[in-house]
């Protein structure tokens, strides 16, 4: 029996964040896959809360959302840290991580469920903005370095790297590009570098493969009534 397990679904970027996090300090770990559209009994009595992936279930015991297990494996496991030293940075990693998945993550979603131009248009226009901010917090807090924690993945290049298999998905799907080296070079540069990294490459799911799950999702949304 595995002492690590994660329980999640391939295409889940909230899922990618513990195994990214988990490869970066080698540790070994069980991957359970979810059935897409149902949760498992042990989904259930390990998040009885949120009902929710991904959950790390670490000696029997589970935890839950994707940056606090994040969180939770720097603690745990020393080698390679993945939330900077300094108290300040920290709080700006974490600052920056939260601005993603309440402001710019809904508007990569919004873009996947546009079912008219204006929708559509709206939803780039915000992902647009939310990019030029973090470009402009990649160029202050990666310090000349090649990952916004410096010479290395860290828990910002995580929270937002998780999301560039989608960013690429959506770009095909919609036949323009979101990370435009014109726009966000450094951007641009970074979700190569992150892409490229051997604790990435094994867990990030292939684009042509998120674009056909994207058609999916995006027939089920147009056949759901709107409330």
């Amino acid at each position: 029996m595995a002492e690590v397990k994660v329980i999640g679904a391939w295409a889940s970027p909230f899922v990618m964040r513990p195994r990214v996090a988990l490869n970066l300090k080698k540790v070994e770990y069980e991957f359970l896959e979810e059935e897409f559209g149902k949760k498992s009994e042990l989904l259930l009595k390990s998040n009885p809360v949120y009902k929710k992936i991904p959950v790390l279930i670490h000696n029997d015991r589970p935890v839950c959302e994707s940056m606090i297990i994040v969180q939770y494996v720097d603690d745990v496991w020393s080698d390679a840290a993945i939330l900077p030293a300094d108290a300040y940075d920290r709080a700006l990693h974490r600052f920056w991580a939260v601005y993603i998945d309440d402001k710019w993550l809904p508007s990569l979603f919004g873009l996947a469920k546009a079912q008219t131009e204006e929708a559509k248009a709206e939803a780039v226009e915000q992902l647009f903005a939310g990019l030029k901010l973090l470009e402009e917090a990649f160029e202050k807090l990666s310090k000349g370095k090649g990952f916004f924690g410096g010479d290395s993945i860290g828990y910002l290049d995580i929270a937002l790297g998780s999301l560039v298999g989608w960013v690429r998905a959506m770009e095909k799907l919609n036949g323009f590009n979101l990370l435009d080296e014109a726009k966000t070079p450094l951007l641009a540069g970074w979700a190569e570098r992150f892409c490229a990294h051997e604790a990435v490459k094994g867990v990030m799911p292939e684009t042509e493969k998120l674009v056909e799950f994207a058609k999916v999702l995006q027939a089920k949304w147009r056949s759901t009534p709107a409330n």
